[in-house]
């Protein structure tokens, strides 16, 4: 019998974090940047939330967290950790926007195996003034990722002063943002919402991997942040990788099942609408309803 290779070993941990080829993972690493944060004060319990019934399917976390509760996850739980490796505080000043890589290259990713995470991820601020630096840490880590078959998600933020939209893009620089986490190496982005589907078409088509929205700030409605994750998945989104909206909830079991039906359930056409029309639902009935008491959770 053959060993399984590199490449084959990195698809199995996607298809762990990502099990649809689309996927929701919820990042609790603001406790590092920033503190207090509200909803991070227990992670055992968050932990335990974000993993019940089908849950989330990965965790972003720093160190401590995965190390100190990797085993608070629902026994049931089919998803994965991810270890983010990048880190900067509000105390650091002006370099509080460079991300700096927490540990050593040649060592990160395989610490990351070890204390249990199944991919790592990087952020980079495009626009910083240490832009460089952040994309050399992305592009080191992904070449011991590639070397040990481990998916690396990039964190791909344009908010530097130094940023330089070019004429016509309607993104921002977002879809740029992707387009350089996909050309060092990721196989997976996170970026800001673009505003508007035809927007994020630009981004999503930029690129080959997947490609998740991030939350922003707390929302209090929280119909408006599944409205925009059902725009996103619309406009060829891979799912969300959304922190504040969810462990900064009241009930975030509720609300990670809230946006796991929209993107591993729901199928939307690329208006925004529901797949099937009536005509085709006579042909499929008991499909279409098996969807229309979820459907109508996400009435405007």
């Amino acid at each position: 019998m053959s060993e399984i290779t590199v490449d084959e070993l990195k698809q199995e941990r996607l298809k762990q974090i990502l099990p649809t080829g689309r996927g929701v993972w919820i990042p609790i690493d603001h406790g590092a940047s920033d503190w207090p944060v509200v909803g991070l004060g227990d992670v055992g319990t968050l932990v335990a939330n974000l993993t019940s019934n089908r849950g989330a399917d990965a965790i972003v976390s720093q160190r401590g967290p995965l190390s100190s509760h990797l085993e608070d996850v629902n026994d049931s739980w089919r998803g994965g950790w991810v270890l983010h490796l990048s880190i900067s505080t509000r105390h650091g000043g002006k370099r509080s926007g460079n991300k700096i890589l927490a540990g050593d290259v040649a060592n990160v990713v395989i610490s990351a195996l070890e204390r249990g995470a199944v991919a790592v991820s990087v952020q980079v601020n495009l626009g910083d003034k240490y832009e460089g630096e952040m994309l050399q840490a992305l592009a080191s880590v992904a070449d011991e990722c590639h070397l040990l078959g481990v998916p690396l998600l990039g964190m791909m933020y344009p908010r530097g002063k130094n940023l330089n939209i070019m004429d016509g893009d309607v993104t921002g620089g977002i879809a740029h943002a992707a387009r350089v986490g996909w050309e060092l190496g990721c196989d997976v982005v996170k970026v800001p919402w673009t505003g508007s589907i035809e927007s994020f078409q630009e981004v999503t088509s930029s690129v080959p991997i997947p490609v998740l929205v991030s939350g922003g700030a707390k929302e209090e409605d929280f119909k408006g942040v599944v409205r925009m994750v059902r725009a996103a998945m619309a406009a060829g989104a891979g799912g969300v990788c959304m922190g504040r909206q969810i462990f900064s909830d009241d009930d975030p079991a509720t609300r990670v099942a809230e946006i796991v039906e929209v993107v591993h359930g729901i199928p939307w056409d690329a208006d925004g609408r529901f797949k099937f029309d009536s005509d085709d639902a006579e042909k499929m009935e008991d499909l279409y309803e098996s969807f229309r008491d979820r459907l109508s959770k996400f009435d405007n």
